[in-house]
């Protein structure tokens, strides 16, 4: 089974997801209600609260991803890759369409915030969620692939699940959105980073390919320098 048949529910499931809340939210559904009482349950302002949520802020989580972005550059061309500028290019222009995308939902569903919140609308879906999303998660699977052991790889992506999570809870905590608005950002930011994952897979798979023209083995004994060229690394 190839790693897009494997990913595919990544891709419609999240999506079917964020427009059920979507609609839940514009024709102000009964899971609204839930919503509101599970958001008087959990907001209590505090200053953890409000400094994990600035860990959304674009001034915090964008020069992350641009750190990424650069590490990631410099060690395709070191290492020759072909087209080593694509992945980090995908990621950058994956972060520059959250606003274009989450702004147009925040005026088409013109939700209101919290009781903690001024009067005002467009509170869905969390644009703080979904920066932190894309930018943390876009980072991590950008340096994934130039990560060699194990450990390393599990403390870059439990890194990354706690950057997310901790802004989520942040902003549910301050009372800056409803939990729905934080859910939706989750699932809206899924069907893109599951893409990135899928393209960065498929670029590192390239990397790996013997170029044109390399001489293959079609069984039978080898010599002695095809044993010491195909143990390299």
């Amino acid at each position: 089974m190839s790693t897009a048949v494997r990913r595919a529910p990544l891709l419609g499931l999240p999506a079917v997801l964020f427009a059920l809340i979507t609609w839940q939210v514009v024709g102000h559904g009964p899971l609204l209600r839930l919503d509101a009482r599970l958001s008087r349950a959990l907001v209590h302002p505090d200053r953890f609260s409000g400094l994990l949520s600035d860990l959304g802020n674009i001034q915090v989580a964008v020069p992350v991803l641009a750190l990424a972005l650069g590490c990631a550059a410099w060690r395709g061309r070191a290492a020759g890759a072909h087209r080593w500028w694509l992945p980090p290019l995908a990621a950058a222009v994956l972060m520059a369409l959250v606003p274009a995308v989450v702004v147009p939902l925040k005026d088409w569903t013109a939700r209101p915030g919290t009781p903690e919140m001024p009067p005002g609308v467009g509170y869905f879906p969390s644009g703080h969620t979904a920066t932190a999303a894309v930018a943390y998660g876009s980072a991590t699977l950008l340096l994934l692939p130039w990560l060699r052991s194990t450990a390393a790889r599990r403390t870059l992506v439990a890194g990354c699940a706690a950057l997310v999570l901790g802004v989520s809870y942040g902003l549910v905590r301050h009372g800056y959105h409803w939990p729905l608005d934080v859910v939706a950002s989750w699932c809206l930011c899924t069907v893109p980073l599951t893409a990135l994952a899928l393209f960065t897979g498929f670029a590192g798979r390239s990397r790996r390919r013997s170029p044109p023209g390399t001489p293959r083995s079609h069984g039978g004994p080898r010599s002695p320098a095809t044993r010491v060229k195909d143990s390299r690394p």
